[in-house]
């Protein structure tokens, strides 16, 4: 799939972003959930030119999304079969499901923070 790399993130690209970010995901991770679920299947080369990160912090990135079942990679070998093998990366699994579970993660921090100033109360009396 040809993709224009320079227009990946343009429209929500961006404010899903900012909005992973205020989730607490980490900016490389949230940057790449982004072009993943902007773009279809991408290179890592597709997700560096959209995002301006580099090489090693997209393949840090996709390590915890891979560990999460979230993303899929696959090593292609070049024409000219010199060199590191292409990565293609492509989302698994709907971003509502990816939705979900930020939610319920942050659910759950709510009620910990909630809990944990409740304790603070009783032992402030």
């Amino acid at each position: 799939m040809k993709v224009s790399d320079t227009n990946l993130l343009e429209g929500k690209g961006h404010e899903i972003i900012e909005l992973l970010q205020g989730l607490h995901v980490p900016r490389t991770e949230a940057v790449c959930i982004a072009c993943l679920v902007c773009g279809k299947e991408l290179t890592s080369q597709n997700i560096e030119q959209a995002s301006g990160l580099r090489q090693p912090e997209v393949s840090i990135a996709m390590r915890p999304l891979k560990e999460m079942e979230w993303i899929e990679e696959r090593n292609e070998k070049k024409n000219n079969e010199k060199g590191r093998p292409l990565k293609y990366y492509k989302m698994i699994v709907p971003f509502d499901k990816i939705i979900e579970t930020l939610e319920t993660d942050a659910l759950k921090k709510e009620k910990e923070i909630s809990q944990a100033l409740a304790q603070l109360k009783d032992l402030s009396r």
